[in-house]
C-alpha cells in the first residue's frame, strides 16, 4: 500500500493531480483509521496505463471511458487525425526554421508574408539587414537569406560595368515624350538608375529634372553622365525611396518611371506618386505584361514565381484609369529596346563564368536570359502615358 506521496513519486504527478485523478474515478483510494489515505498496486498500474493513454492525445475524460468499456475506434481515429494535421503544422514550423537557419528556401514564404502584411514585412527585412530596395524586390532575395549578401555581391559585380539596367532605348523615351504633348518646367524621374532616359529627357526638355533612385553607385554615375554633357545645373540627384517620396504634394508636372513601378507595386505606385504630381500633370511608367492570353508553361512559370504581379496591357490600363488617370498612350518597347539591355548583360554573364562558376546570382540571371532569348515574343514592357485626373473623373 502507497501513502498518496509514494503514489505521486512513483507516478511522476503532483498530490493535487492525483486527488482529481481520485475525484474523476480513475483511482480509489482507502482511508486507513488514522485517516490516511492509502492507495494499492492496482492504482499504480492504472495511473500508468492512463499516462500511456494521454500520450495518444486522449483526454482524461476519454481515457476513463477507454479503461470502463471497449476502445472507441471512431474516437481513436479522429484523434489519429487530429495529430497528424498537428505533425503537418510542426513540420512546416520547422522547415521554416530551418530555412531561416539558411537550411532552405525562403522565397515561397517571403511571398506569402508579402500579400498579407506587406508594411510588416517590409520594416522586419530592412531590420534582418537588407536594403530598402532588395526589401522591396524579392527577386534578389537569395534562398538563403544568411547568404544574402554573398548573393548580392555577385550580382552587383555583373551589373557595376553595365550602364542599362533594364530594357529601354532613346527612341522609346522620346516617343514617350512626345504623348505628353506640354513642356514641363518640373519633371520627377523615379528609379533613374544610371541616368540613361534622364539625359535623354533633359536634352529634349527645359524642365528642372530632380532624378531619384535608392542605389548610391548608381547616382554617382548618373552625376558623372550630367557633367560630361553640361546637364549639373538642371538634374538634381536624390537618394530616397520611390515608396516615400520626399516632396510636398502637386511638386511636379511630369513623373517619370521606367521599369521600376513593379518594385512596389503598379496600383500602389499609381496611388502613391498621384500625391506629387501636379493636377493635370503626366506621368510615364513602364511595366512588365503579357503580350499573349496563353503564354508557355515555361514562361509562365518563371514570371508568376520572379514577377507574380504581371498582368495583362488591359488590366493595367484599367488599374490606371480606376486610379485617377487618363490614359493618353499605350505601348509596347520594340524588340531592339530589350537586345540593349539583354545583349550586353549576357556578354557579361558569359565573361564571368570562369570566376563565378557557383554563383548562385549569375546562374539566376543566366535564368533569365535564356527566357529572353527563347520567349520574348510572349512579354514585354509596356508604356503608359496617363494624364493625372480628379478622383470624379473631371
Amino acid at each position: 500500500m502507497y501513502r498518496i506521496s509514494e503514489l505521486a513519486d512513483l507516478v511522476g504527478l503532483s498530490r493535487t493531480a492525483l486527488l482529481y485523478y481520485e475525484k474523476q474515478g480513475l483511482i480509489q483510494g482507502k482511508r486507513l483509521e488514522n485517516s490516511y489515505r492509502v492507495y494499492s498496486d492496482k492504482d499504480v498500474q492504472r495511473v500508468r496505463l492512463i499516462q500511456k493513454l494521454q500520450a495518444g492525445g486522449l483526454t482524461l475524460k476519454e481515457c476513463k471511458a477507454c479503461l470502463n468499456a471497449k476502445v472507441d475506434r471512431e474516437l481513436l481515429q479522429n484523434r489519429l487525425q487530429q495529430l497528424d494535421e498537428e505533425i503537418a503544422h510542426k513540420q512546416q514550423s520547422r522547415q521554416l526554421l530551418a530555412a531561416l537557419l539558411g537550411e532552405g528556401d525562403l522565397k515561397a514564404w517571403h511571398e506569402s508574408v508579402d500579400k498579407i502584411a506587406p508594411d510588416a514585412h517590409l520594416e522586419w527585412l530592412i531590420k534582418q539587414g537588407f536594403s530598402e530596395k532588395e526589401a522591396l524586390h524579392l527577386k534578389w532575395l537569395s534562398k538563403d537569406m544568411n547568404e544574402h549578401d554573398r548573393y548580392m555581391a555577385d550580382f552587383m559585380r555583373v551589373f557595376e560595368t553595365l550602364d542599362r539596367w533594364g530594357p529601354g532605348s532613346e527612341e522609346e523615351t522620346l516617343r514617350a515624350l512626345s504623348s505628353v504633348k506640354t513642356s514641363p518646367k518640373t519633371l520627377l524621374e523615379i528609379g533613374c538608375g544610371k541616368g540613361i532616359a534622364t539625359t535623354v529627357l533633359a536634352k529634349h526638355t527645359d524642365a528642372a529634372i530632380t532624378a531619384l533612385d535608392n542605389e548610391p553607385s548608381a547616382l554617382n554615375r548618373l552625376n558623372e553622365r550630367a557633367a560630361e554633357l553640361g546637364f549639373s545645373d538642371r538634374i538634381t540627384t536624390v537618394n530616397a525611396s520611390m515608396t516615400e517620396l520626399p516632396f510636398s504634394p502637386e511638386s511636379f508636372e511630369l513623373i517619370w518611371a521606367e521599369g521600376c513601378a513593379y518594385i512596389m507595386g503598379v496600383e500602389n505606385a499609381l496611388k502613391q506618386w498621384r500625391k506629387v504630381l501636379k493636377n493635370d500633370g503626366v506621368l510615364v511608367l513602364s511595366d512588365l505584361v503579357w503580350l499573349t492570353e496563353t503564354p508557355s508553361e515555361e514562361t509562365e512559370i518563371f514570371w508568376l514565381r520572379e514577377y507574380p504581379d504581371i498582368d495583362t496591357i488591359a488590366q493595367r490600363e484599367a488599374q490606371a484609369k480606376a486610379g485617377g488617370y487618363e490614359v493618353l498612350e499605350s505601348f509596347t518597347l520594340a524588340p531592339e529596346a530589350w537586345e540593349n539591355y539583354f545583349k550586353p548583360l549576357e556578354e557579361r554573364v558569359n565573361a564571368l563564368k570562369a570566376d563565378m562558376p557557383e554563383s548562385a546570382a549569375l546562374k539566376d540571371i543566366q535564368t533569365e536570359l535564356n527566357i529572353y532569348n527563347r520567349y520574348l515574343n510572349e512579354f514585354s514592357y509596356q508604356v503608359f502615358v496617363l494624364k493625372k485626373k480628379d478622383l470624379l473623373g473631371k
